[in-house]
């Protein structure tokens, strides 16, 4: 998986963990924006934050996650990108460039408030 390969797509890059409950309630937003912004092309990538794949997969499954996540075993993403503690996304437009940060668990009205910079 390469940021590359999502240029052109609206991203948002959502660092998480299974053993977080913020991103519990968080996982129902993401899959009801991703369905709403399909016809925009909205793409979401998940970073797994200190966190192993099998707890992560299962965590995946029980919340219906459809889109694809990373894992980080060394941190090096997370570090690159400054990630305080999961869950924090990261809101990149169609050409690559950052526009947003959300630090902390996201509720609609805090996608509402971000997407429109990255969807244009």
């Amino acid at each position: 998986m390469t940021l590359s390969s999502l240029r052109g797509h609206p991203l948002l890059v959502n660092f998480w963990a299974s053993w977080c409950v913020p991103c519990r309630a968080e996982f129902p937003v993401l899959k009801a924006e991703l369905t709403a912004h399909a016809a925009d092309g909205l793409e979401i990538l998940g970073v797994l934050y200190k966190d192993t794949a099998d707890p992560a997969r299962q965590f995946e499954t029980s919340f219906g996650a459809t889109w694809p996540s990373v894992t980080d075993p060394s941190g090096s993403i997370a570090t690159a990108y400054r990630v305080v503690a999961p869950p924090q996304s990261y809101f990149v437009d169609r050409e690559g460039v950052l526009r947003s940060i959300q630090i902390g668990q996201m509720e609609t009205v805090d996608f509402d408030r971000q997407y429109p910079a990255i969807s244009k």
